[in-house]
């Protein structure tokens, strides 16, 4: 008998994730990660990559985490190969809350220069925080290729995971600030301001970037 209960509500739960009502997703993916169930996990991927609301698909990515890595990784590392944007971000979005370094290996290169602005910024904030000790200056030098990217946005997001490389950036960004192009210029600057001064608002280091490429200067300090 509970064994029937527990496949009703297994099913009843996988039915919700497909409701066409955003509020039945929602609490579908939350009673799916109250109980977790390995036989859950395969949906509840799925559904990350078609998902349109951003916090049904929140849930989503916290019921995955409430499932053992050992079964979750995987198929989030398969789908970081997705065709799908969506799919390919929310999956990086996913095991950046994980923490798992075993995922680490399919945090590509191509990834992390995604043309998607959103999938790009999920792997850089996903690469930072499963990095390998050691291997802080290889991506920083990766991430910095992605300076003068987007907008502000985005530009935020690369000078936020820069940030959190600690030291391992000042040299890429000391290079960068003598870059033929002006936008990799004043973002590589304002990068280097919040480093100095984690106060600082990116706008305003952004803007006062600006004028000191205007001006024709570096902007390093001594």
């Amino acid at each position: 008998m509970t064994t029937q209960k527990q496949d009703t509500a297994t099913i009843r739960a996988l039915q919700g994730l497909a409701d066409p009502r955003p509020s039945v997703r929602l609490r579908a993916a939350l009673a799916i990660g109250t109980t977790p169930d390995p036989r859950f996990v395969d949906p509840l991927v799925e559904r990350c990559a078609i998902e349109p609301e951003f916090n049904v698909r929140d849930m989503l990515t916290w019921a995955l985490t409430r499932h053992p890595a050992s079964v979750t990784v995987p198929e989030l590392v398969e789908e970081v190969r997705s065709v799908r944007a969506q799919a390919r971000s929310q999956a990086l979005h996913t095991l950046s809350k994980i923490g798992d370094r075993r995922a680490w290996p399919a945090i590509t290169g191509e990834l992390l220069s995604d043309a998607d602005d959103e999938v790009a910024r999920s792997a850089w904030r996903a690469a930072v925080l499963l990095v390998p000790e050691g291997e802080e200056h290889e991506l920083a030098a990766v991430l910095s290729t992605q300076l003068g990217r987007g907008e502000r946005e985005t530009q935020l997001s690369l000078s936020r995971a820069l940030v959190a490389l600690g030291g391992a950036i000042l040299p890429v960004l000391h290079a960068a600030m003598t870059d033929s192009d002006p936008c990799v210029r004043a973002h590589a600057i304002a990068t280097d301001k919040l480093v100095r001064d984690p106060e600082t608002g990116f706008e305003s280091a952004i803007e006062e970037a600006k004028r000191v490429v205007a001006l024709g200067v570096t902007g390093q300090e001594g």
